[in-house]
C-alpha cells in the first residue's frame, strides 16, 4: 500500500462497511450533530456526489448490467471518484469545510481488489492514476456479518436494491474480510464498529471517535 498517503489536515472522513451495515444512516446523524455544533460539514457519497459521477453511478449499479467485467467496475468506480474528489472534495477540503464521504477507496480495495479477485495493488495503482495520493484523514469501518446486512436490505423496502445487493453471500464475506484486513493493517486511521448493535449505540461509538478528531 506504499504510496497513498493519508492527508495531513483533520477534515476528510470517510465511512465503510458491507451493504446494509447502517453507515448511510448514521452519517446522516452525525452531519446533524456537527452542524448543531457549528461545523461547516458536506455530506456526500460514492459513487456519485457531483452530477457526473452520478451518471456514472447508474452505470455502475444497475442491476440489469449483470455482465459487468470486473476490470470495467473498478475502472469506472475510479473515474467516478475522481471526478468527485476534484469537482466536489477537494474544493471543500481547501475552504477549510469538513468532508463526511459515504465510502471511498477502501471500497474499491475490498469490493474489486479482494471481492473481484483483481488484487489490491491493481487497484491500488488505477486509482492513483484517478486522485493521486491521496487518503482520508479517518475511516470508520462498519463491520458487520453478510447475513445480517442482506437481511436488512430485504426488509428494508424503501432502500436502493444495486447490483452489489445481489451478489453471493461469498462475495460478501470475501468484502468483509478484506475491510478487515485493511484496518488491521492501517489501525491509526481505520476505526472498526460493531455495526450489529441498535442504531443508536452505532451512533454513539461514531461519535466517541469522531467528536474528539473534528
Amino acid at each position: 500500500m506504499e504510496g497513498l498517503v493519508i492527508m495531513t489536515n483533520k477534515l476528510f472522513f470517510t465511512f465503510e462497511g458491507p451493504e446494509g451495515a447502517g453507515k448511510t444512516t448514521v452519517l446522516k446523524m452525525v452531519v446533524s450533530k456537527l452542524q448543531e455544533e457549528g461545523k461547516e460539514v458536506i455530506a456526500t457519497r460514492e459513487p456519485g456526489g457531483s452530477v457526473i459521477a452520478e451518471e456514472i453511478r447508474q452505470v455502475i449499479l444497475n442491476p440489469a448490467h449483470t455482465e459487468m467485467d470486473a476490470k470495467t467496475e473498478a475502472l469506472l468506480y475510479a473515474a467516478a471518484r475522481s471526478q468527485h474528489f476534484v469537482e466536489k472534495i477537494e474544493p471543500a477540503l481547501k475552504q477549510g469545510k469538513l468532508v463526511l464521504c459515504d465510502r471511498f477507496i477502501d471500497s474499491s480495495l475490498a469490493y474489486q481488489g479482494i471481492g473481484r479477485g483483481l488484487g489490491i495493488e491493481g487497484v491500488k495503482s488505477i486509482n492513483e492514476f484517478a486522485i493521486g495520493q491521496r487518503m482520508p484523514d479517518m475511516t470508520i469501518l462498519f463491520d458487520l456479518d453478510p447475513k445480517i446486512g442482506l437481511a436488512r436490505i430485504n426488509a428494508h423496502k424503501n432502500r436502493e436494491i444495486n447490483r452489489l445487493d445481489v451478489e453471493s453471500l461469498a462475495f460478501h464475506q470475501k468484502v468483509r474480510e478484506a475491510y478487515l484486513k485493511l484496518a488491521e493493517e492501517f489501525p491509526e486511521r481505520i476505526y472498526v464498529i460493531d455495526a450489529s448493535q441498535s442504531l443508536e449505540e452505532v451512533f454513539q461509538n461514531v461519535w466517541k471517535v469522531l467528536k474528539n478528531a473534528v
